[in-house]
């Protein structure tokens, strides 16, 4: 299923302001370029606002959508994500619009819709189970079985090793720092909900919305972070 990260894009005009800044246009025998006297913004914005606004169609909080990192499904509203997660779903957008934006401004299908993204996935779904896609390209047959048919294994969850956790798309991969990866990883939804990494994804948020505000707000975006 293709998975979109629109962000990366919001951060192209930083990304080149800082390759042109290292960049002189002077060559051999001139001046050099003058130094630039004007300070970067020290401008710092909090992020409680983020956290505390209601998720669109829901009666949670942004907070309560990523603490504790798990996916919920209630079986008596209609089904897509927040609310379960259909394979349709553009997860990682939804999840960064919630975290990024001013939700009485913009729905969180706001970076679904810019033109960064396709329209649908690249593979059309199946309409019966397991619904998947059909793999890319022309898979290797061996026998009856082909790789147009899938296997669902039922070991007890002891029988596995987890590598990763990741009920709410970005959360892991955007909010949780490298040095915390790790232990985040082998630990659990408990610990999530008793607050132990309340800190550090309060943190990453704002480090993203520092760096990236100016970026949302050029691109017409009206984000939910204020000034400190």
């Amino acid at each position: 299923m293709t998975r979109n990260f629109p962000v990366r894009s919001l951060a192209v005009s930083a990304i080149g302001a800082l390759a042109l800044s290292a960049c002189g246009s002077g060559g051999p025998n001139t001046e050099p370029d003058p130094v630039q006297t004007t300070p970067p913004s020290t401008t710092s914005f909090s992020v409680t606002p983020c956290l505390n606004q209601i998720v669109p169609g829901t009666n949670t909080t942004v907070a309560g959508l990523i603490v504790p990192d798990t996916i919920t499904l209630n079986l008596n509203a209609p089904a897509g994500f927040p609310n379960g997660r259909r394979l349709q779903d553009p997860v990682v957008d939804l999840t960064l619009a919630v975290i990024f934006l001013d939700l009485d401004r913009h729905p969180p299908d706001t970076l679904f819709r810019i033109p960064l993204n396709p329209p649908a996935n690249d593979r059309t779904f199946r309409a019966d189970f397991p619904y998947l896609a059909p793999p890319q390209g022309n898979p290797p047959i061996s026998g009856s079985d082909t790789a147009t048919s899938f296997a669902f294994v039922d070991q007890p969850a002891s029988a596995f090793t987890r590598v990763d956790r990741q009920g709410m798309p970005a959360v892991s991969p955007a909010l949780i720092g490298g040095p915390l990866k790790n232990p985040y990883n082998d630990d659990d939804p408990v610990d999530d909900a008793a607050g132990k990494y309340v800190p550090e994804l309060t943190r990453q948020l704002k480090i993203l919305h520092d760096v990236l505000r100016d970026d949302l707000v050029a691109a017409g975006l009206t984000p939910c972070s204020i000034p400190e």
